[in-house]
């Protein structure tokens, strides 16, 4: 199971009576990082504005916690995002009516990692399911005073400042998060809502309306958070493991000892132990004082394990390490960039490399998850059989899909609009793959090099045909609508350019869309030169004899 798709979540409301709308509002959703965040809120009915309040502090809250400085704790991000729509409704509300009427409670839950977080403003309540025992996270701010309890203390967009109850709390497998507006309080027993969160939101809010024959006397909204899975990341995170700052040839770490590094930066080794040979990943030395560098590693490692497939090199993270790194096995071959330096790859191994990166990213996309760095470089090339196989390197790249992540990927191989700040998506992916393939079989660039920091302009490319003469046409037409330059044009999915390579003979052709008429339909345009050249000799004969 996905790290990120560990949640089964559920929203779901009614409103009272025969009321045509709830004046309640709620979402939930995992973020691509993995987080998970629940909002409701129950915008206060004497308000003139309470269901507004409600809708737009929910979406206040989603939208500035998908793009939260990533500094920031979730304790502060909680607090200071709560603090800024209380201000911002407070003050429509005397703006607009010269007293507070943009009110509504709030109860927001946060899950990152195995670490749950969160936080109430009013009477929403938040309760915890555990081994069958409902435990209520909240604080409900209301009078104490008997017959008074509807009256709220508390409300966001009710005065200047705000009150919040503030939790944590840490999540095991088959624990259930539900938040309620207070309309569920007043037609169910929070034991029996426990007992029916395993049949959803939807069921559960339905079931308390059928107890009052569809006559709701509140608004009623739902939502249910299940864990069907602890955080393998944070798991592995909260391990003590130190990082090591230097590393040396020779040096022995847990019965490997390290031959030479691999890589520039010196943090991933070609090591040996009882003569077999292994690759060794370390943290980088960043990760020992910045969290974030931790959690990418931490990330990495998790999807080097995880990702049980050919596409990839094997990869485990020992047991009784003495310190952080994961184990990966060796693989003796070059990288494509190499192969190609030398002289192009052939027709059928480059529709064979064509085939491979689309079924690794088929694979990957199975986890929400895509490469995000597809070029030779991250490609090995082996002899297997008398026949060449690839392998797919670089975990470290592998990001979620959709991500907003400018760093991702190498420019010369970014589609047009990644240097936009677009996510990356499966579109993208396969304008690496058309770069790649157009690499290989031509050592060209179909735009040209692009360097780090460039803005690139994305003119015209080159025809593949026109530097491999090898290339058949149909092969040419795959590789530039991969490459295309305008999305519309480029192939939507995998399985389509997966497709058009496995069946040479349904391949559309392919024009720039800035092609002469002379270049998309030659035959065409010699015919009806040929025609009018003739009927010009018929006229000028016609001419002389008369």
């Amino acid at each position: 199971m996905s790290d990120t798709s560990r949640f089964s979540i559920s929203s779901f409301g009614l409103a009272k009576g025969k009321e045509p709308v709830s004046e309640d509002f709620a979402a939930v959703k995992v973020m691509e990082d993995g987080l998970c965040i629940g909002v409701l809120c129950d915008g206060v009915g004497s308000a003139a504005a309470g269901g507004e309040a409600a809708r737009r502090t929910v979406n206040y809250l989603l939208n500035n916690f998908k793009t939260r400085p990533r500094s920031w704790s979730i304790e502060k991000s909680l607090r200071h995002f709560i603090e800024s729509i209380n201000a911002i409704l407070y003050r429509e509300g005397i703006d607009e009516y010269e007293r507070p009427e943009y009110v509504t409670t709030l109860s927001v839950v946060v899950i990152e990692g195995n670490r749950l977080y969160g936080a109430n403003v009013g009477d929403s309540p938040i309760w915890l399911r555990r081994e069958g025992e409902m435990l209520q996270l909240s604080i409900p701010h209301s009078m104490d005073e008997e017959g008074m309890e509807h009256v709220l203390t508390q409300a966001v967009g009710l005065s200047e400042t705000v009150e919040i109850y503030l939790f944590e709390n840490n999540l095991h497998t088959g624990d259930c998060l539900l938040i309620a507006s207070d309309g569920l309080e007043k037609v169910m027993e929070e034991n029996e809502a426990g007992e029916l969160c395993d049949r959803g939101a939807t069921a559960l809010v339905k079931a308390a309306s059928k107890k009052v024959e569809d006559d709701l006397p509140d608004d009623t909204t739902a939502i249910i958070i299940e864990i069907l899975e602890e955080s393998r990341t944070s798991t592995l995170k909260q391990l003590d493991l130190p990082i090591p700052r230097k590393l040396s040839k020779g040096e022995m770490i847990d019965g490997y000892r390290l031959l030479r590094p691999l890589i520039q930066n010196e943090r991933t080794w070609l090591a040996e132990k009882k003569g077999v040979r292994y690759v060794l990943k370390f943290p980088e030395v960043a990760a020992i004082e910045d969290e974030l560098y931790l959690d990418l590693f931490v990330k990495e490692a998790w999807n080097a394990v995880r990702l049980k497939a050919g596409f990839f090199p094997k990869a485990a993270i020992p047991r009784n390490r003495s310190m952080r790194y994961y184990v990966m096995e060796y693989l003796d071959g070059p990288t494509l960039k190499e192969v190609i330096a030398k002289k192009p790859l052939p027709v059928e191994d480059a529709i064979n490399l064509g085939k491979f990166l689309l079924h690794a990213c088929g694979y990957l996309l199975r986890y929400d998850l895509v490469h995000g760095d597809i070029k030779p470089e991250n490609i090995l090339v082996l002899e297997r059989h008398g026949k060449r196989v690839f392998k797919l390197i670089d975990y470290g790249s592998i990001v979620e899909i959709f991500s907003i992540a400018s760093k991702a990927g190498t420019p010369s191989y970014l589609a047009p609009e990644r240097f936009l700040g677009e996510p990356i998506s499966e579109q993208t992916e396969i304008f690496a793959i058309g770069v790649t393939l157009y690499e290989a079989l031509s050592k060209k660039f179909p735009y040209g090099e692009i360097e780090p920091f460039q803005t690139p302009i994305f003119r015209k490319p080159v025809p593949l045909r026109r530097h491999n003469s090898m290339v058949p046409s149909w092969l040419e037409a795959v590789v530039m609508r991969a490459v295309e330059r305008e999305r519309e044009r480029r192939y939507e999915r995998y399985s389509e350019m997966e497709y058009e390579l496995t069946h040479p003979d349904k391949v559309r052709p392919y024009f720039d869309p800035e092609a002469s008429l002379f270049e998309k339909e030659p035959v065409r345009v010699y015919r009806w030169a040929f025609i009018l050249s003739f009927l010009l000799n018929i006229l000028l004969l016609l001419k002389i004899l008369s």
